[in-house]
């Protein structure tokens, strides 16, 4: 029994350095994410209020010149949709796929996010629970300095964890909003694209 166990512990120590090394790349891939959200954001304040006030506008008789009108050299997922969609205007199978392209490119954006609020929790407790072993046997032992060390370690993975965790959540709720308002437009313009053809 107590060859299972050192065998046990030794995996679970063994592990201690990936876990670490893949915090630090989900702390760097979460800095990346908040500078990425940022642009969106600013892009959107922009952008955005704009867009909305002329989609509020459309009929099925203008919806055919909001191409002279959306933003130009925009790097916007819902701008080169609409842009797409209006190229294709007179082809609803087209118009169908391309409403189905944004929806996974949207998902495929959101997957960072996603990744980030699943990973950081599961790699922080790793990170804090590998420490606690080396930590009670220095207790145990009278090494207070390095039952410290692997304290020291056990917080810090936790910390690193759930900030990652954090950035991923908060961007993912707000990209979420964005994209089912970006959705509702792009569907807005098909349905008056199709209402025009009625005509």
């Amino acid at each position: 029994m107590n060859f299972i166990s050192d065998i046990l512990f030794w995996i679970s120590t063994g592990l201690l350095v990936p876990v670490i090394v893949l915090l630090i790349l989900l702390f760097l891939r979460s800095l990346l994410l908040v500078g990425s959200f940022f642009g969106q954001y600013l892009n959107i304040r922009k952008n955005g209020r704009t867009l909305r006030t002329r989609l509020e506008g459309l009929t099925p008789e203008t919806v055919r010149d909001l191409e002279s009108i959306l933003p130009k050299g925009s790097n916007s997922l819902s701008v080169r949709y609409l842009n797409e969609i209006l190229a294709h205007k007179d082809s609803p199978a087209h118009i169908r796929r391309l409403l189905a392209d944004f929806e996974t490119d949207a998902d495929k954006d959101l997957s960072s996010s996603k990744t980030l609020t699943k990973l950081g929790p599961m790699l922080g407790l790793m990170g804090t629970l590998i420490p606690m072993g080396p930590a009670l046997v220095g207790l145990s032992t009278g090494d207070i300095s390095s039952m410290a060390y692997n304290m020291q370690v056990a917080f810090a993975t936790t910390v690193v964890g759930l900030f990652s965790s954090a950035v991923g959540f908060m961007t993912q709720q707000v990209k979420n909003r964005w994209y089912m308002q970006d959705m509702t437009n792009l569907e807005f313009v098909a349905e008056l694209l199709g209402a025009g053809e009625g005509k």
